[in-house]
């Protein structure tokens, strides 16, 4: 198979990523300044232990850091606790780093978003359309978020933003039978890429995720290789929240990459650690602003620089 990496923009979005992970009292990175220079003894663990966990960061990620972080101290007994927890930080995002490619030896290649009501879904999305025809990538749009009002008009204006056609029914209309025209299409006209987008369902709901499940099902008769990415948005500002979302998705559709949004509100940031650990599905994408261009691919060199702030010198 050949997998194509789409082409890495500049690295303005995550200077706009690191503007705003800072820019607060609340946030990790303004948080740990007060450590300075600190050894990693039990008066800082206590203290680290206290931040971590005001930033989303959560119990099980938090006991993780501290017990691998005091494993590094032993090796470098002289290096900074807030030095080795950006170690530590950057070794586990990077254990998730990882870019969404299109297989062209599938065609189409089908991308299945799905996420909770309110994550940003239709918008990423459309982010999403935008960047792989950007890519020089033929893109499909599917509107199967049949029940939400005006949800079919949201997703047909960003096919006209993005430059990329929709396939829509009305209102009420099946969504697995959208998916279903949207893929016949695409093979009719050799679309190199079908994006369907999906119904905002809370993770609780066991009908509307039965309904996921049948969409899956759909798309696999077509093709028992599809959906070749089930992506799902998470919103980053509803913190501990968000993880119990994605285990649930997880565990129901068998999620293979994760698209974070909403890194330029309130989220804390610390929540991507919980996340990386305890779900270990690839961070493919992350969104800052509401710009068509404001999606990117997750970088975790440049995200724990933004979380944690600039090594020592």
């Amino acid at each position: 198979m050949v997998a194509e990496p789409m082409e890495k923009k500049s690295g303005g979005f995550f200077a706009k990523l690191k503007q705003r992970l800072n820019r607060g009292k609340t946030w990790l990175t303004a948080d740990l300044l007060g450590l300075g220079g600190r050894p990693l003894d039990d008066s800082t663990i206590e203290d680290l232990e206290t931040r971590l966990l005001t930033a989303d960061v959560g119990v099980e990620a938090t006991t993780w850091l501290i017990d691998e972080m005091r494993k590094a101290s032993k090796r470098a007994t002289d290096v900074p606790a807030v030095e080795l927890l950006r170690q530590t930080a950057l070794a586990l995002m990077r254990s998730v780093e990882a870019p969404l490619t299109v297989v062209t030896t599938h065609k189409p290649f089908v991308i299945l978003a799905v996420g909770v009501n309110g994550t940003g879904k239709t918008t990423t999305v459309g982010k999403l359309a935008y960047r792989l025809k950007s890519a020089g990538y033929s893109v499909l749009l599917a509107a199967a978020d049949t029940f939400r009002a005006a949800a079919v008009e949201q997703l047909q204006e960003w096919g006209e933003r993005a430059g990329v056609p929709v396939i829509a029914q009305a209102a009420g209309a099946d969504p697995a039978a959208v998916v279903h025209d949207a893929l016949l299409a695409a093979k009719a006209r050799n679309f190199d890429v079908v994006l369907a987008d999906t119904a905002g369902r809370l993770h609780t709901a066991a009908g509307l995720m039965d309904e996921l499940e049948k969409v899956k099902r759909v798309i696999r008769r077509f093709d028992a290789t599809s959906p070749h990415e089930i992506l799902l948005v998470l919103d980053a500002s509803q913190g501990q929240n968000a993880l119990a979302q994605a285990l649930r998705f997880h565990e129901r559709l068998g999620v293979t990459g994760l698209a974070i949004t909403k890194l330029d509100g309130t989220a804390k940031g610390g929540i991507l650690l919980a996340i990386a650990r305890q779900l270990r599905v690839p961070i493919r994408l992350a969104a800052v602003g509401e710009g068509i261009d404001d999606l990117d691919d997750f970088r975790a060199a440049e995200f724990v620089q933004a979380l944690i702030g600039e090594p020592a010198a």
